[in-house]
């Protein structure tokens, strides 16, 4: 008999000998944080989150509001608990890591109700947080589940700083606040804090599937309750028999490099789906896109069309010469000039001047992929009619890619966020893995883990990218060492860096299109900064953004050049929320390392204690210059090389809103 089966059995068997109870414990394997549940006189559920040596979250409600005949909100009483452990290392598909360990105690508790309906409370504890899910399973007396409100808190013991942003149903694409816990209204999620006691909690969800997107409300104070994204009717989530929420998440951690190495999302997912997975390859890619949201090529036919066959040939050259494995290209198909009408896009019949067939061919010849692209502009309906289709045409074509987007309103009163696009995202996912493809969203539902289950689903947006630098004031400095410690949490990020045109002086004469556009778009990096978040944004799918005569005769490109599609191991080297992030990642025996700042000049000095101790390496460094400004001369770079060992404490200088790339490399013998 196994560990994990006698401590059931035991569990069990304590409980019934000790018959109903009002409270119930659990401690982190490390025993550092421990949680409980209790319920009051009036049958209502509360739970505490405290470390060894503070409060987190104070008495908490659990608990949602169904159709008034079946309430799971007061009335309450415990029937059974069953206690798990588990303690395993499991191995992703993909990922910056190639092993992830898996350690926690479970809780499953059995609740009733005034009517004697069943919930289940399942409650994960690993050694950097918690996660919490509920269960109606099936019953007699419930059939239809309409879920009008989640009561689950998170009232937080202390105020602190908090990077949030605004709780909307539609977009994610906004810049991060920096306020007091207390001043935050609402958030979408994830919600990155830390507390006045020094501890970095992120407030989350991890595995959304059939159920609506959580958001934040602020009910007072450091006090916050989940508000669902709800349906055209005002309900939230609709279920037919049974149904299982998304995991609650809060991550804690005693520094925020922690918070970057919790595999916590991860493993609140289940294991991968998918028998077969070799198709399944991580790559690096260029493509025709950049020059659309400058304003010097176009979506739709015309003078400057960017999707033509001419212009997608020396894409894949520039790929082919370049050690880069695949090209995208937008604005190839038809329906770009019916924006904004119904069935706009037609994802399978390529532009006049887009030879779809030959594409294909020619890059075959080079040894280059192609990258699919189906924009819907929000008409979900229409492309899960036109899906397999389309599908079926990318895979016929050898093409293992595709770039999906919803830039636009969804139809019938829905939400981007909703139960209803939730499932519409997952059919996509699932309905890809069908045609052996793998997804890039934009526009996509937020990030919560289910990698782990369909390893097909890459990578997303979700975050305000690079995009926004082309046609408004651009993303701030500090922008880039906040998104690793709250969007990144939820999984990788599609935000496409290496921008080298940093203040457009190669765009010349450009079609303003978009309404942000004040006349003031510039990216605001350096260089070297750009270089660097190739490696601090994880991405298995890694885009290089510019147009490729940006990068002709660059030798900082040559960073790229070099730089794996995916790796074996990541180690945060340095990380303070919104002003310093530095990662190092290792493919075979090199390491690649990226180095960010805020808007401030800074140095660090990186310790490389992660090489073996008895080699010796040489460094390739991309650094800003002391004459490198942000404001003036953001372009100038120094690359040079230096002996390096694990001995070596590395002195990094980055100028304001800079970086540095590092390649290390073993020293040849």
């Amino acid at each position: 008999m196994s560990k994990m089966t006698i401590v059931v059995l035991l569990s069990v068997l304590l409980f019934s000998a000790c018959g109903s109870s009002k409270s119930v414990d659990l401690l982190s394997p490390n025993g550092e944080i421990a949680f409980n549940l209790e319920v009051n006189e009036n049958g209502q559920a509360f739970y505490k989150l405290q470390t060894n040596k503070n409060q987190i979250f104070s008495d908490s409600r659990l608990g949602m509001e169904l159709h008034e005949d079946s309430l799971f909100t007061d009335g309450l009483r415990i029937i059974n608990v069953v206690r798990n452990e588990k303690n395993e290392n499991w191995k992703p598909v993909w990922g910056p890591n190639e092993t992830i360990p898996e350690k926690y105690n479970e809780l499953i508790v059995s609740l009733k109700n005034h009517e004697n309906n069943d919930l289940k409370l399942y409650v994960r504890l690993f050694d950097d947080g918690l996660g919490f899910r509920y269960e109606i399973p099936q019953q007699n007396g419930i059939d239809s589940i309409n879920i009008t409100k989640e009561l689950t808190e998170f009232n937080f013991a202390q105020n602190g700083t908090a990077w949030s942003i605004p709780a909307n149903f539609d977009s994610y694409e906004m810049l991060y606040r920096t306020t007091q816990l207390s001043e935050v209204p609402d958030a979408n999620t994830p919600i990155t804090v830390k507390m006045e006691s020094g501890y970095y909690v992120s407030i989350h969800e991890a595995n959304l599937t059939n159920y609506a997107g959580m958001t934040l409300k602020n009910t007072g104070s450091t006090n916050f309750q989940a508000n669902l994204v709800p349906w055209p009717d005002g309900v939230k989530v609709k279920a037919k028999g049974s149904l299982q929420s998304p995991w609650r998440t809060v991550m804690l951690c005693k520094n925020a490099a922690d918070l970057v190495e919790s595999n916590l999302i991860q493993n609140l997912n289940e294991a991968c789906a998918i028998p077969d997975t070799k198709w399944i390859q991580p790559m690096k890619y260029v493509g025709i896109w950049w020059g659309m949201h400058l304003g010097v090529e176009t979506w739709t036919p015309g003078p400057i069309h960017g999707a033509t066959t001419d212009n997608m040939k020396k894409y894949i050259d520039f790929a082919a010469d370049n050690n880069i494995q695949a090209v995208l290209a937008e604005g190839w198909n038809t329906g770009w000039e019916n924006w904004g009408k119904p069935r706009a896009f037609d994802q399978v019949t390529p532009y006049p001047d887009f030879d779809f067939d030959e594409i294909v061919s020619y890059a075959k010849s080079k040894g280059v992929e192609l990258i699919g692209h189906h924009e819907t502009g929000g008409d979900y309906i229409f492309y899960e009619e036109s899906m397999d289709k389309a599908f079926s045409k990318l895979h016929d074509n050898g093409i293992r890619v595709v770039k999906t987007g919803y830039a636009g309103p969804i139809p019938n009163g829905q939400f981007h966020h909703g139960q209803k696009m939730v499932q519409h995202y997952r059919k996509v996912v699932e309905t890809a893995a069908k045609y052996h493809l793998m997804v890039d969203a934009h526009e996509p539902i937020k990030a919560t883990g289910i990698s782990r289950t369909y390893p097909n689903m890459m990578t997303r947006e979700g975050a305000r990218g690079m995009e926004w630098n082309g046609w408004s004031e651009g993303n701030p400095p500090e922008h880039h060492v906040i998104l690793p410690f709250t969007r990144c949490l939820g999984g990788p990020i599609d935000y496409t860096p290496g921008t080298f045109d940093i203040l457009y002086k190669n765009r010349k004469n450009y079609i303003k299109w978009n309404s942000n556009d004040k006349g003031n778009s510039r990216v605001n990096t350096t260089l070297a900064k750009q270089l660097a978040l190739w490696v601090c944004l994880y991405s298995p799918l890694q885009m290089a953004s510019d147009m490729i005569s940006n990068y002709e005769d660059q030798p900082a490109f040559q960073f790229f050049v070099n730089l794996p599609a995916d790796f074996e191991e990541s180690k945060v080297l340095a990380a303070e929320i919104g002003d310093v992030y530095a990662v190092a990642r290792r493919k075979a025996s090199n390491w690649y390392i990226g180095a960010i700042t805020d808007e401030n000049a800074r140095e660090i000095d990186l310790d490389l204690g992660f090489l073996d101790a008895d080699k010796k390496y040489v460094a390739t460094i991309y650094s800003d210059t002391e004459n490198t400004s942000l404001n003036e001369n953001p372009t100038e770079i120094k690359i040079f090389k230096k002996a390096v060992d694990s001995k070596t404490k590395l002195h990094v200088k980055m100028q304001n809103s800079g970086g540095q790339a590092i390649e290390i490399r073993e020293a040849e013998k």
